[in-house]
């Protein structure tokens, strides 16, 4: 692109694939490219895509075929499509004749140019530190799409932090497919684990959090809980998606080596970490999935009474193990029990709510009377909406005083 060109952006999927896109667009504007004021209209629209499952396609595919129709109406000149859709489907560039460049995903680290374009405003940002996937889990299709697991360098982990925090960013969210395996690479060779990079973090200067979401539930050390325990900057919250808590259902999953984990993970986190928030996800309809199986995960789910817990109905993956075993229950039955988690997760999520207000907590400020919680991630836990509004940017705190569905009203104390 030359300099001088207007670029829209439409970001599709998990927070690790809007990195990528704010990575390549802030590169681009370094170079000289400008960000068009009108997302639908430009020299050039990027559409980042998410293909990881069926309701995913369905959104990349809706969003090619808009920013196509905007082409032909002359509000762009070029389409770029990039992402895990191009990555996976390399010959699906014949379904949108009119796509200028189809990409997939880089092979090698695309690093920020500093200081980099942040989509998520000035309080927080998520930062990258590895690509790709260690598992094989029989459901999921990110190994084929990502590729191997590998670990970003440390120094330019650090770099980044460093820059964001001078920025003004006061929430550093660590995310990657599985945090818990950085530096699995090099640790033969001395090199910096998880836990090492992020002591590294805790000293720099500043007041802010750091939060570490997706923690494999049984590769969670004793080094990482020590940290959380005693960070200055950690915050007490573990997102460890279980996808399901039956041993056969497990073992059909690939994720057997995790059974023991999973099945005692929130009183075992509990009991480490006081005070913690637990997040989990769970998968409904994988086969194998028998009624007995499904109501076996329903009263583990209302054991561990995780503090926010989501689910989705299981989409088979073209390419994946899952794809090709039989006993699967049907379309309507997975969606059917995806309702009951989530009718299960109202519940727990009403008497929790109900605790905690009338309670005081620090707060980050996010926009303008809005604020998260240290039990709030973003993008996926609610907001605490304000009586007014200070700085965003800055840590207060609030007397929560009111449920508005899974947020909250507050007082700004």
């Amino acid at each position: 692109m030359k300099k001088g060109e207007t670029i829209a952006l439409v970001s599709l999927g998990c927070a690790k694939n809007a990195v990528d896109l704010q990575v390549m667009a802030g590169n681009l504007v370094k170079e000289g490219c400008v960000l068009s004021p009108d997302p639908d209209r430009a020299d050039t629209v990027i559409v980042n895509t998410c293909a990881f499952i069926a309701s995913a396609r369905e959104e990349a595919e809706a969003e090619i075929t808009r920013a196509l129709a905007l082409k032909a109406k002359g509000n762009y000149r070029r389409v770029v499509v990039t992402g895990c859709y191009p990555q996976r489907y390399p010959k699906a560039a014949a379904k949108f004749p009119g796509v200028d460049s189809w990409r997939g995903v880089p092979k090698d680290w695309v690093e920020p140019k500093i200081p980099a374009l942040r989509f998520t405003g000035k309080a927080f940002a998520y930062l990258k530190i590895a690509e790709g996937c260690a598992h094989r889990c029989a459901y999921c299709a990110i190994p084929a799409i990502r590729g191997r697991f590998r670990s970003r360098p440390a120094e330019a982990v650090l770099k980044e932090a460093r820059a964001l925090l001078k920025s003004g960013c006061r929430e550093l969210n660590i995310v990657a497919q599985d945090p818990m395996l950085y530096g699995v690479e090099w640790r033969k060779s001395g090199g910096p684990s998880l836990t090492d990079l992020l002591w590294k973090i805790d000293r720099l200067k500043g007041d802010f959090w750091v939060r570490v979401l997706y923690s494999y539930p049984s590769e969670i050390t004793e080094d990482f809980l020590v940290w959380m325990l005693s960070s200055r900057h950690a915050v007490r919250y573990i997102d460890v998606p279980l996808q399901h808590t039956d041993p056969a259902v497990l073992a059909r999953m690939n994720r057997r080596a995790a059974t023991d984990a999973t099945r005692s993970a929130a009183e075992t986190l509990r009991a480490v970490v006081p005070g913690v928030t637990l997040r989990t996800t769970i998968m409904t309809g994988f086969p194998g999935e028998t009624e007995a199986r499904f109501n076996r995960m329903m009263a583990d789910l209302a054991r561990m009474q995780f503090d926010h817990l989501g689910a989705f109905a299981y989409s088979p993956e073209e390419g994946t193990k899952g794809a090709k075993m039989g006993g699967r229950p049907s379309r309507k039955t997975a969606v059917e029990r995806e309702k009951a988690v989530m009718d299960l997760a109202a519940r727990i999520w009403k008497t929790r709510a109900a605790r905690m207000t009338g309670e005081t907590f620090r707060a980050l400020v996010i926009a303008p009377g809005v604020a998260r919680m240290e039990s709030q991630a973003p993008d996926v836990d609610g907001v605490v909406y304000l009586d007014a509004e200070p700085p965003v940017g800055e840590f207060i705190d609030v007397k929560l005083v009111a449920v508005r569905g899974f947020d909250f009203e507050a007082e700004v104390l």
